[in-house]
């Protein structure tokens, strides 16, 4: 694995100081399971360490396997071109079962969303291209499914379980 993931840019989605020492990047798709119940802990790191750590969450559906997924990317990048990233992400992990179209956009109209803009974003799939590039990254880091969590750039295997990020940004945050 090559075990590096992209730099953090101003385009990415962060959470926390932008100058902290600890970035934790995460690779995620919104209807995959492993990344519902990794949120809480992600959310309780972020917390625990507010002036150590900034959290990146990148882009990765698995379109292959989650056939809502690359739509509630669309959707939570459209929210994020309205200062809503967040709020969608908590959203859709929140109603992972309720993915399609219609319920996102009913997500949209909860989060007041311009739905004018939303509707032509997601029917220009404007943010597509920024998906991709996610996906690209993802892929030359070694990512191969979901969530793929890297911290200071290097990829940390939490498959066997969530513990072992946790365990992760304590040892280095000291």
């Amino acid at each position: 694995m090559p075990n590096a993931a992209a730099p953090v840019s101003p385009a990415d989605h962060i959470l926390g100081p932008h100058d902290a020492p600890l970035t934790l990047i995460e690779y995620g798709d919104f209807e995959c399971p492993n990344c519902r119940q990794a949120a809480p802990a992600v959310k309780l790191l972020v917390a625990r360490f507010s002036s150590q750590l900034r959290f990146v969450w990148r882009e990765y559906p698995l379109e292959e396997v989650h056939p809502h997924a690359l739509g509630a990317a669309l959707a939570a990048e459209a929210a994020g071109g309205q200062g809503k990233f967040w709020k969608m992400h908590d959203l859709l992990l929140a109603h992972q079962d309720h993915l399609r179209a219609k319920q996102l956009r009913t997500y949209a109209e909860q989060l007041e969303l311009d739905m004018a803009r939303y509707d032509a974003e997601i029917g220009d799939e404007v943010y597509l291209q920024r998906i991709r590039e996610h996906q690209a990254d993802g892929h030359r880091a070694g990512v191969r499914g979901t969530p793929g969590f890297f911290l200071n750039g290097r990829f940390v295997d939490a498959s066997f379980g969530i513990e072992h990020l946790v365990e992760a940004v304590e040892r280095v945050a000291r």
